[in-house]
């Protein structure tokens, strides 16, 4: 599917200053997560554009929000902001409040069904132990003619590992997470196998396409979502997808 406005603003220019910034996850929490939402806003507003799904006037649900850095960027897009998050020490992060937050699980949202204009995860499967239950609650909870967007870490991508390191995932998640407490005493932020899972493009690509219709989602388009749109080739290249995409971006539509 043709997306002019997503495509014109995947440029190098924005691959690199977001790439740069992933460094200061960690060490510059507010730098990154800020850099970050107002990315995903800009991503989703393109994404209306594209798809006939204006943001302004929208009802977002953002399944993950994590401390509040989003919620500005939608507000001032006009969106009608709500989010859902499991983890009551990250709603409370960086002491933002949000009057629309909902503690809560992905995989089973505790909201009615065909609610939202538009649903969106950002870097947030990857951290779920049942990542596709999660997207299908997304998928129900959203209106019909509705977007579903979701944004993940791929496992075997060179940030599988989140702030393991690049490379210490590819021998395995247990060792990377021992290398990290070796090297700093102390357990990562992301533990695998408890709050980070290997999550593929295949298996993503593939619930989008053959799991997905079951609660009526189509899926629309799946790109890279931090390369430039020249390198949107390899996210249909099996294997090589798996290294190099990085982050994968699947648009679905309710039925």
């Amino acid at each position: 599917m043709d997306l002019p406005a997503t495509s014109r603003r995947a440029t190098w220019r924005r691959s690199l200053r977001l790439l740069a910034a992933i460094r200061h996850e960690q060490t510059a929490p507010a730098k990154f997560y800020s850099l970050l939402a107002e990315d995903t806003a800009q991503l989703l507003q393109a994404l209306g554009t594209d798809l006939n799904r204006p943001l302004a006037s929208a009802r977002v649900l953002d399944v993950g929000g994590g401390p509040g850095y989003f919620a500005a960027e939608f507000a001032a897009r006009g969106a009608q902001y709500i989010t859902v998050e499991p983890d009551a020490g990250e709603m409370s992060a960086a002491g933002i409040k949000i009057p629309q937050a909902i503690r809560g699980s992905g995989a089973a949202l505790p909201l009615a069904a065909e609610v939202f204009d538009i649903s969106y995860s950002s870097n947030v499967l990857e951290h779920v132990p049942d990542p596709w239950a999660m997207a299908a609650e997304m998928l129900r909870v959203t209106r019909p003619g509705g977007l579903v967007i979701l944004s993940y870490t791929v496992w075997l991508g060179p940030f599988g590992g989140h702030e393991t390191g690049m490379w210490a995932h590819y021998v395995g998640g247990d060792f990377a997470k021992r290398r990290y407490q070796a090297k700093y005493g102390r357990l990562p932020k992301n533990i695998f196998g408890t709050s980070l899972f290997a999550v593929s493009a295949r298996e993503g690509l593939h619930w989008a396409r053959h799991d997905a219709p079951s609660s009526q989602g189509r899926l629309l388009a799946a790109f890279p979502r931090y390369h430039p749109r020249w390198a949107w080739w390899v996210t249909k290249i099996p294997v090589l997808r798996e290294f190099l995409v990085s982050n994968l971006v699947l648009v679905l539509q309710k039925g």
